[in-house]
């Protein structure tokens, strides 16, 4: 798994406490950030979060990429609706060799991982005999419509490998690139950081908050799992490592 912070508002820190301080003040802007040294913006972002007022973070921005991961942690990702996406297509990308995420508790028995490598072989093997019979019938197709030759041959694999990417399973290797404000982010730090939340996006989660904690380290002081105020909101669920956790989040 690679997770990069690709891109963020500039002085995010700033742009937040201008804005939170915009609304008690009778200055413009201008005067307002005169008046904001890193001092007064540490302190103030301090007192903002602490007492939870989250609605000036949503003026700030932050984009990531990741890759080497799974569709499955994708499906997950995409649920978080105030967000943007972008990810690598399996319409348009022909994956002449597809990657594919192996979990950990499968990767740890050999009898399991091999007969799940044996199982994506397979998945490469049905999707590259689709591609060349699908190919083959819109090729025939396009000529006949009297379409040239290189034309035709672009247009039918494109269609071929339209249909055959549904054998491809969950596993699948991808690449996206993403952006969420502030609030957003705290929001999908409290489920996702979580331990009830699936491994593979717990851990891309974890590294995401490592890496916006060095952007504005103020406004992220307090985010991860909802643990991290005090009590599990998981009730019965709970993980039960409290204490672990905590600090877990304490030291990233």
């Amino acid at each position: 798994m690679n997770v990069k912070l690709i891109q963020y508002t500039n002085e995010p820190e700033k742009v937040v406490a201008t804005a939170a301080k915009l609304c008690y003040s009778p200055s413009g802007v201008d005067e307002i950030q005169k008046g904001l040294d890193d001092e007064k913006i540490e302190k103030f972002i301090s007192m903002l979060m602490g007492l939870g007022h989250e609605s000036p973070i949503e003026h700030i921005n932050f984009t990531f990429a990741a890759e080497g991961i799974s569709r499955v942690l994708t499906h997950q990702l995409v649920r978080h609706r105030i967000a943007s996406y972008s990810q690598q297509s399996q319409r348009y990308v022909k994956l002449d060799q597809f990657e594919y995420i192996i979990p950990p508790s499968i990767k740890g028995i050999k009898e399991a991982e091999d007969k799940f490598i044996k199982a994506m072989e397979e998945d490469q093997k049905t999707y590259d005999e689709l591609v060349g019979i699908l190919q083959k019938k819109h090729m025939d197709k396009f000529l006949k419509d009297g379409i040239s030759e290189k034309k035709a041959k672009s247009m039918a694999e494109k269609k071929a490998i339209e249909d055959s990417r549904y054998v491809f399973p969950n596993a699948c290797e991808t690449k996206i690139v993403f952006t969420m404000n502030a609030r957003t982010l705290m929001n999908f730090f409290h489920h996702r950081c979580c331990e009830r939340a699936q491994w593979e996006i717990r851990e891309m989660a974890t590294r995401m908050l490592m890496e916006v904690r060095k952007a504005a380290p103020n406004i992220f002081k307090y985010a991860g799992p909802n643990c991290l105020k005090g009590t599990c909101p998981e009730g019965a669920m709970t993980c039960g490592n409290i204490k672990a956790v905590i600090e877990k989040f304490k030291n990233i």
